[in-house]
């Protein structure tokens, strides 16, 4: 680093809060935006100390030790990422404030070149320029690389909740549960209750499971074929099956199959079904 490079360095370190400060005052009312200016006190507080960060991880490109700099990229990007995704921060938003960071960030360059009575060159200006785009760019790219991640990580984590709940295990004694289905049941949600089903019914530790249909009034033949996989499987693992909630049209769905439901008790309620057990306690 050069003297004049290392002057820059420490003219835009001291002058981190006021850059911070002239970022903030450029906001504008934004309905619903953290980035509006009418936000709460907290969220300005919370991207006044992000912005000091965003600025001083930009400063330190001026080092030239690449890895101090990628370290500091890393140490934003996931600290921002995961506060705009905690805040439902649409994207375009972010990119948005980091252009106009980047905006105020070269006022003060251009303030600072002012100042040298014209000792800066334009190899100098044209170095400068060169090196806080690269670094703005790295913010931009990692950001969004990392909210990409993120938010797939917690599309997962839903999808997950959401197989769970909709493969409910309901225990109504020591030996009986009942299983549910109601609403769309496709293809994927009945590959999830195959998959889940071993490990629930082990944990459930229950003797008779009732496949209640009583939500569905619509099955084709596919869906009917993998209800019959998951009571061959269940039957595997010694528990007795039973389908209740048999509507008409699901019925005749049944009977496109011939015998394959033959030797499976069904029942057109559950209240009949569970009639037939032991008395519950």
């Amino acid at each position: 680093m050069n003297k004049l490079d290392k002057a820059l360095y420490d003219y835009l370190t001291d002058s981190i809060p006021a850059i911070t400060t002239k970022w903030l005052n450029k906001r504008q009312k934004s309905e619903g935006s953290i980035y509006s200016v009418d936000s709460d006190k907290s969220v300005e507080e919370m991207l006044r100390k992000q912005n000091h960060l965003t600025n001083k991880t930009v400063i330190s490109a001026f080092l030239d030790e690449q890895e101090v700099f990628d370290q500091n990229v890393e140490e934003w990007a996931s600290i921002v990422a995961e506060s705009r995704v905690k805040s439902d921060t649409p994207i375009f938003e972010v990119i948005h404030a980091l252009n106009v960071a980047q905006e105020t960030f070269m006022e003060f360059v251009i303030d600072f070149i002012e100042q040298q009575d014209n000792q800066v060159s334009k190899e100098d200006v044209i170095k400068w320029h060169s090196k806080i785009n690269t670094a703005f760019n790295q913010l931009n790219t990692r950001f969004a690389k990392l909210y990409y991640v993120i938010t797939r990580q917690q599309l997962s984590s839903q999808q997950v909740l959401i197989a769970e709940l909709s493969t409910p295990i309901i225990p109504i004694s020591d030996s009986i549960a009942i299983l549910p289905l109601s609403g769309g049941v496709d293809t994927l949600r009945m590959k999830k209750i195959y998959e889940s089903l071993p490990q629930k019914i082990v944990e459930t530790k229950v003797e008779f499971l009732f496949i209640d249909l009583s939500g569905i009034t619509v099955m084709d033949t596919y869906i009917a074929q993998q209800i019959y996989q998951v009571i061959k499987l269940l039957s595997l693992l010694g528990i007795k099956p039973a389908v209740s909630g048999i509507q008409p049209d699901v019925a005749q769905t049944f009977g496109q199959l011939n015998d394959t439901f033959k030797n499976i008790d069904t029942y057109s309620t559950l209240k009949q079904a569970l009639k037939t057990m032991p008395l519950i306690e």
